[in-house]
């Protein structure tokens, strides 16, 4: 489906329905990649999790760099809440029950997403009579702060072109007490983005008073594995982590 056509080209989306009910609690997923690559089907097995359990699932796709340059991703992910809090009789989706959930590059959006208020200058496009704001973000292995040194050659890529506003870029610089509640997930050997990322944004959240959970997974790495099984939490614990979280904010 496309949520939004911007630059003349339209933005996709795959939609996840749950069996029966409605208006459902809508769940926005954004996929990682370095901002530069990835697409909207890997969210398909968390998807059809997610409305076993009630929620409508969106996927999306975005502007990839280097034709799509910042902010034009987070100006897609924020056209795309839009877009749909128009469409909510549509979609049968409770416009007022909206989360956002993200990996790495999806991460730093979704947690963009839960920050940048209209004062970025981020809301453009479609649908401007509707908010982007959302009830709830869930970010796993998430860039906070830009302006840190990353381990990772495409984020260093990404960091150097010197196109990018790297604090204005950066979740943490827009943390405000109105904000939604976050979880932040990491792996405390993450060799992408440093688990600082998460332990940083978690101390602003908190700071500010927003409603913030931090799960450090013991031995994870970027993907929140570890060899041989030693992660933990394990990933089984990590989506019961994840219901919990949206189950209290979002039912």
């Amino acid at each position: 489906m496309t949520y939004c056509t911007t630059e003349g080209l339209p933005q996709k989306m795959d939609v996840y329905f749950p069996e029966a009910g409605g208006p459902w609690p809508l769940l926005v997923y954004v996929h990682g990649g370095a901002w530069m690559r990835g697409d909207k089907s890997e969210a398909a097995g968390f998807a059809r999790g997610m409305t076993a359990q009630g929620y409508l699932v969106v996927s999306l796709n975005y502007r990839l760099y280097p034709s799509g340059r910042f902010p034009a991703m987070i100006q897609d992910v924020k056209c795309a809440v839009r877009s749909l809090r128009a469409q909510a009789g549509e979609y049968n989706l409770d416009p007022n029950r909206i989360g956002a959930i993200g990996v790495s590059a999806g991460g730093h959006l979704v947690a963009l997403l839960g920050t940048a208020d209209e004062s970025a200058g981020w809301d453009v496009g479609e649908s401007l009579d509707q908010s982007s704001r959302v009830q709830a973000v869930v970010a796993m292995a998430p860039p906070t702060d830009l302006t840190r040194n990353f381990p990772n050659a495409d984020m260093e890529l990404m960091r150097q072109t010197g196109e990018v506003n790297l604090a204005e870029a950066s979740p943490i610089n827009h943390v405000t007490a109105d904000d939604p509640p976050f979880l932040l997930i990491h792996g405390d050997r993450d060799s992408v983005v440093p688990y600082e990322q998460s332990q940083l944004m978690y101390d602003r959240l908190v700071q500010t008073n927003v409603p913030a959970q931090l799960v450090t997974v013991q031995n994870g790495n970027h993907s929140l594995t570890g060899s041989a099984g030693s992660a933990t939490p394990t990933l089984v614990e990590l989506n019961q982590i994840i219901l919990d979280f949206l189950a209290t904010y979002l039912k």
